[in-house]
């Protein structure tokens, strides 16, 4: 069975937020068996990277606890997934990661460079056994069971740079850091002054962002010719490690986005639960039937389970 892992030595590194436009030093250091992704902020609260603590999605995914706040983690979650990365402790001196390059390749130099190391407890896949679906419109998202973790996304918009862009991958470590990991964040040019009246993109530039304008992008030139579908294989390989654990299925997505993708992650979770539920249920053992109690055992039958467990 494989081993859950971590890093081998502590790594810092120095940015800018994208939406605050804050200085950040992150900090990746090693963590025990069974600790997950685990973020502690500047005045030391500590918040657990998972669906219980996801507190907004609205261009980016936010986790909080105690009303205190992180944004933007998916890119770093990202790197984790897809390096198998299982516990790690996130040190962040603001309330934004920072925005790297606008891709997850800077996430994974850093854990390339800090080293990785198995520990002594199994890793816990979480398993796909019935599809499970989301929508809203005609946007979705659909989990299927499969033998790997595979993403298929379709991305249809009407802007001319962008149109239909359609990809399916298998992700692994290998096909993660090649073909998914370089691929950066994109927003409009047309969307940029009222989003920075919202307090979003005040860090962004040509540095840290693919920037759309009317007919093309204003960057010198795209790593991928379907860069953007594959930044949205990305967000959805770090959005689903909030989870807390790899998962094996096949998701398939259209037009879907951080809110689109915090919904599949509460079905999911829903589904594990029930799961669970029933799994206890199969495990009552019956009280066998007696001559003396026969009419109290027909009409109460989960009573007597319940007393059982």
């Amino acid at each position: 069975m494989e081993s859950q892992r971590t890093i081998r030595r502590k790594v810092s590194i120095e940015g800018v937020g994208l939406h605050t436009g804050e200085p950040v030093t992150l900090t990746l250091s090693p963590a025990a068996s069974d600790t997950g992704i685990l973020f502690r902020a500047a005045d030391g609260t500590l918040i657990p990277a998972n669906t219980d603590h996801v507190v907004n999605s609205h261009f980016a995914t936010t986790i909080g606890a105690f009303g205190v706040r992180v944004r933007t983690v998916e890119h770093l979650m990202a790197a984790a997934h897809g390096l198998g990365i299982d516990n790690l402790l996130v040190d962040v001196s603001a309330g934004e990661l920072p925005a790297m390059d606008g891709s997850a390749t800077g996430f994974v130099e850093m854990l390339e460079r800090a080293g990785r190391v198995s520990l002594p407890a199994p890793r816990k896949a979480l398993m796909i056994d019935e599809p499970i679906r989301v929508e809203d419109g005609d946007r979705f998202i659909q989990v299927v069971p499969s033998d790997t973790f595979r993403i298929s996304y379709t991305l249809d918009h009407d802007h001319p740079v962008i149109r239909l862009q359609v990809a399916s991958l298998e992700i692994t470590e290998t096909t993660f850091v090649d073909e998914v990991a370089p691929a950066r964040t994109y927003g409009f040019l047309r969307d940029v002054g009222a989003m920075r009246r919202n307090g979003l993109a005040r860090g962004g530039s040509l540095d840290n962002a693919i920037v759309v304008g009317k007919r093309s992008v204003l960057n010198d030139s795209l790593r991928f010719a379907d860069e953007f579908v594959r930044h949205k294989i990305l967000d959805l390989v770090g959005d689903l490690f909030l989870l807390g654990r790899p998962l094996v299925g096949h998701v398939v997505a259209r037009n879907a986005g951080h809110a689109l993708n915090y919904q599949i992650l509460v079905a999911i979770q829903k589904a594990m639960t029930a799961d669970r539920r029933r799994a206890r249920m199969r495990a009552v053992t019956p009280l066998a039937p007696t001559a003396t109690a026969p009419a109290f055992e027909s009409a109460c039958p989960v009573a007597l389970g319940t007393a059982a467990r």
